[in-house]
């Protein structure tokens, strides 16, 4: 539609101009007031884009309710990949101005990690990570090498033989010719 500000410019652009009338709305509201507003995700070029989550909410949600969407241009659509799902739902939330002078604004981040540093992870899990990153075929060394800068490792004396233990005492991993890899198709 030549007229929807999503078909204008790029995704992120969106989202900051949305984050802008939204605010301007919540400020018109008084207090009490509600902002109901409806929103659909989308997906360009093959990724998908939750508006809900990306925007800004402005005062108390009070209500998040989650509608069939009709009428789709993508409905009359054949797609290739049989694996495709399509978008077939729209976010109807409602918002209330609760306050005059102080209100909430929720927002999401985004924030990038490296799997190594995680605190809460299982041997099993960074093992598995790294035989992913060494193409699916490596020794106890080529793993040690990698796993012994986690933070994981920090708190572990015999890494080498926990390594071991791992590989052996898991039905995810197998040792052909001296090399294990993951019990898995397609890496």
């Amino acid at each position: 539609m030549a007229n929807d500000l999503s078909n204008q410019m790029s995704y992120e652009e969106f989202i900051e101009k949305l984050n802008i009338v939204n605010e301007k709305i919540y400020y018109s509201l008084i207090r009490g007031g509600r902002h109901a507003i409806l929103i659909g995700d989308i997906r360009k070029k093959g990724k998908y884009y939750s508006i809900v989550k990306d925007m800004r909410w402005f005062g108390e949600l009070e209500s998040h309710i989650i509608k069939v969407q009709h009428n789709c241009l993508s409905d009359s659509k054949i797609y290739i990949n049989q694996n495709f799902i399509p978008i077939r739902h729209e976010h109807i939330l409602v918002f209330k101005k609760d306050k005059i002078w102080i209100y909430n604004i929720k927002t999401t981040e985004t924030i990038k990690n490296n799997i190594i540093n995680a605190e809460n992870i299982t041997w099993r899990d960074l093992i598995q990570a790294t035989l992913e990153f060494l193409s699916n075929k490596a020794t106890v060394d080529e793993i040690y090498k990698i796993l012994i800068k986690s933070k994981k490792a920090r708190n572990n004396k015999f890494i080498r033989e926990k390594i071991r233990q791992t590989l052996n005492n898991n039905s995810n991993f197998i040792k052909l010719n001296g090399k294990w890899s993951l019990c898995i198709e397609n890496i």
